[in-house]
């Protein structure tokens, strides 16, 4: 462990203390009406990073353009805009599907037939410029493979392609078991039983092509109709992610849990609780935090008595947005 760097349990108890804290004074997680912007951020940053991973050059700048007034700036590969614009689209009807379903959404986590439209949305506007050369008629988007997959790097197989379906539906109904799924009581930490589903789903390789990005879009389905923010796994954690996904294989879901839970209490700390809470809501430091004042600097603003704070019984110090402008302002007049 890294010195200085929370232990894996640490960050757990410390994503469970946020996550009561949203949903017990902050009224959860907003719906996308609610706070649009919220939501454009994470979209945008997660359409940027989660195809990235995956060999995508376009700049969080041109994605943003892309996905917001449909420019196309740079001059990359029209396949890569493609890209960006098909997760894009994906994302979106992710959270919305989440925070509000349908009529006809069946109560469960996840089904088949969303699971099968998430790949459809993201995976389109690539096949119309850029289909899978070894594709059939029938392994288009939204359409599981009828091909076989070569053994990954760490030498994990997917099963033969006769078998995608019945594994598909057999994963769906373990996801949503209320008796030994995600719902159920466990000793386990949520972001470990997180990290096997999408280990299980990414072993399934259900699809030709795209497996990674509908993985990451039906994961932050299921987290946000849990009431957890979603994951952005970011390009510079990929191998990380990779490394953590091959231990995943083997039955070690600790690093693929704790890297999980890490995403998770980043964006509940970068873009909801700061835009729910208001400016003279009490909310911990770490949502207060930004390239101005890191977590550190205002923590010893509050132990010094500069920055109007409380610390509660769980060691953890909290403020308010107006507050830190008050002490921004101080600090500013102090330079002066």
């Amino acid at each position: 462990m890294a010195r200085g760097r929370p232990s894996r349990a640490t960050v757990y108890t410390r994503l469970e203390a946020a996550l009561a804290e949203l949903r017990d004074r902050l009224g959860g997680l907003p719906s996308p009406k609610e706070s649009e912007a919220i939501w454009s951020d994470i979209w945008h940053l997660e359409a940027h990073h989660s195809t990235a991973l995956e060999g995508n050059t376009l700049v969080l700048r041109e994605v943003e353009l892309l996905l917001e007034r449909g420019r196309a700036v740079g001059a990359k590969p029209l396949k890569e805009y493609m890209e960006v614009k098909g997760y894009g689209d994906a994302a979106q009807w992710v959270y919305a599907q989440a925070l509000e379903p349908g009529d006809w959404h069946d109560g469960g986590l996840v089904s088949v037939h969303e699971l099968r439209h998430i790949h459809k949305l993201a995976m389109d506007p690539i096949w119309q410029v850029a289909p899978h050369p070894d594709a059939t008629d029938h392994e288009g988007p939204g359409n599981f493979r009828q091909h076989d997959i070569h053994p990954f790097g760490g030498g994990m197989t997917p099963p033969a392609w006769p078998l995608v379906d019945a594994q598909v539906q057999g994963w769906v109904q373990a996801v949503n078991d209320r008796e030994g799924g995600l719902l159920a009581e466990s000793e386990t930490p949520v972001p470990e039983r997180l990290a096997r589903i999408h280990e299980q789903f990414e072993r399934i390789h259900p699809f030709i092509d795209g497996n990674g990005r509908t993985g990451r879009l039906v994961l932050n389905l299921i987290l946000v109709r849990l009431g957890y923010p979603p994951v952005v796994v970011l390009k510079k954690q990929r191998t990380t992610y990779l490394t953590a996904l091959q231990k995943a294989d083997v039955g070690d879901v600790g690093p693929l849990g704790e890297l999980l839970a890490r995403a998770m209490y980043d964006n509940l700390n970068r873009f909801i609780v700061p835009n729910v809470a208001g400016p003279a809501r009490i909310v911990p430091l770490a949502a207060l935090a930004n390239e101005e004042f890191s977590i550190a600097a205002l923590r010893q603003a509050a132990q010094r008595g500069r920055l109007d704070a409380v610390q509660g019984s769980d060691g953890v110090w909290r403020s308010s947005r107006k507050a830190v402008d008050q002490y921004k302002r101080i600090k500013g007049t102090r330079r002066g």
